[in-house]
């Protein structure tokens, strides 16, 4: 019987993490870049403490994992506003140290060169911040992300990959930071970049509000469960002691 409240008690920390995770993308449904959290759970087994050799069945906390479905693309004319298209990030110089982002929104300072809307240096492929000629006139860039001013190479936006599955951290809204070093995208086919264009987040809302309910009727199902339990233990011990 205590085993049974043990499960229920994995269980509703199993759950209340999927709920910080669903709170986290509905929060951010509408921030251009963003990838949505999920979580995987995975069953544990221990042996029960009677000498049955009995296995009793528990639920991981559970690990993060990005959802890396593509968001749509939106249309938005500006030169200065970038979509990945493929599984690449735009790399940033922040206080933190290099952070990948797919929000493509940038914007050019007095000195040329290319920062985020949070005002990070947007780098090339060597890892070095972009700087554009403020007199060069307008900056028109390629699928391949070189980038042309008065149809002159005068840089390129770096593409970055690395393997999220190794660790990662949330840095501000659409930012990661990965255990693994990210490594520059090199010859792919599949990766590119689009223009006048930005990514919406992946985040489904319907989705998520759907995973919201039936996560807090899971939640009030196994508190509901615990207590049954806990009040028949409680009978049980008032039976026997009664007994004697």
């Amino acid at each position: 019987m205590q085993s049974g409240l043990y499960v229920s008690l994995s269980s509703q920390m199993a759950l209340e993490k999927r709920l910080t995770t669903i709170a986290d993308n509905m929060a951010n449904v509408n921030t251009t870049g963003f990838r949505g959290t999920e979580v995987k759970f995975d069953e544990m087994l221990a042996n029960n403490e009677n000498k049955t050799n009995t296995k009793v069945a528990f639920v991981s906390q559970g690990n993060d994992y990005l959802d890396t479905t593509h968001g749509e693309m939106q249309h938005t004319g500006n030169m200065l506003d970038f979509a990945i298209k493929g599984d690449a990030w735009f790399s940033l110089d922040t206080p933190a140290g290099r952070v990948l982002t797919r929000d493509g929104r940038f914007t050019m300072r007095d000195t040329g060169e290319l920062v985020s809307i949070r005002g990070y240096p947007l780098l090339d492929a060597g890892g070095a911040p972009i700087v554009l000629n403020t007199a060069g006139g307008e900056p028109k860039v390629g699928t391949d992300g070189i980038i042309y001013q008065n149809d002159r190479q005068v840089g390129s936006l770096g593409l970055f990959e690395a393997d999220i599955s190794k660790g990662y951290l949330r840095y501000e809204n659409s930012g990661i930071m990965t255990t693994e070093q990210p490594r520059a995208v090199v010859d792919r086919f599949n990766v590119g970049v689009e223009q006048g264009y930005l990514e919406n987040s992946n985040v489904n809302a319907m989705h998520e509000m759907t995973q919201l309910i039936e996560v807090n009727r899971a939640f009030d199902s196994v508190s509901s469960l615990m207590r049954d339990s806990e009040d028949s233990f409680k009978e049980a011990v008032q039976t026997l002691g009664g007994s004697r």
